[in-house]
């Protein structure tokens, strides 16, 4: 018999609600998760290997995919990816995501899995300031990694505390604009 994409999903949302809802990593099971979606712990299995699989392809649902720049100007590939940082159309991440820093703190398979997650947007960012650099529109000795913990930061920060909500929408043209004010080729 075909897998069900209704069970699938109804899997997929049960564990996001339960994270939602204040469960833990830890304490989260696959039997919860069985019942608040109304199937079969062995539906589950049948279709991930354990629970930590199963949250990964839950958590990748809530990033979605890495917005795609146009490479024509660094500074809108920028504005594209900053605006993205955080920014998710799903309202429970607001309460997943604070709580899943501890849990990628304590556990090393927690931070891979979280990493992996997340590694195609930093990918991103990482072509567009390469590209920049390959073209003199940055520095030549300009340091990838420091420069994208200086664009993201910030708007992670926005994004979790909501410092300046009345503000958020111009945050990441004012973040890249100084940003590139100190990454620019002299």
């Amino acid at each position: 018999r075909p897998r069900s994409i209704r069970a699938d999903e109804a899997i997929v949302e049960a564990a996001l609600d339960l994270l939602a809802e204040g469960s833990t990593i830890e304490s989260l099971s696959i039997e919860a998760i069985a019942n608040r979606a109304g199937v079969g712990k062995a539906t589950i299995y049948r279709r991930w290997p354990g629970k930590d699989a199963l949250l990964l392809d839950a958590l990748r649902t809530l990033k979605g995919p890495a917005p795609r720049t146009a490479g024509r100007s660094v500074r809108d590939d920028l504005l594209l990816l900053v605006g993205a940082v955080g920014q998710h159309a799903d309202p429970r991440v607001r309460k997943i995501m604070p709580c899943l820093v501890p849990e990628v703190n304590r556990s090393s398979a927690h931070r891979q899995a979280y990493e992996a997650i997340i590694e195609p947007r930093r990918e991103a960012l990482r072509e567009v300031l390469r590209r920049a650099v390959d073209r003199g529109e940055l520095r030549a000795d300009l340091d990838i990694e420091v420069a994208m913990a200086l664009l993201t930061a910030p708007m992670l920060m926005q994004r979790m505390l909501h410092w300046h909500a009345e503000d958020e929408r111009l945050l990441p043209e004012r973040i890249v604009d100084a940003v590139l004010d100190g990454l620019r080729s002299r």
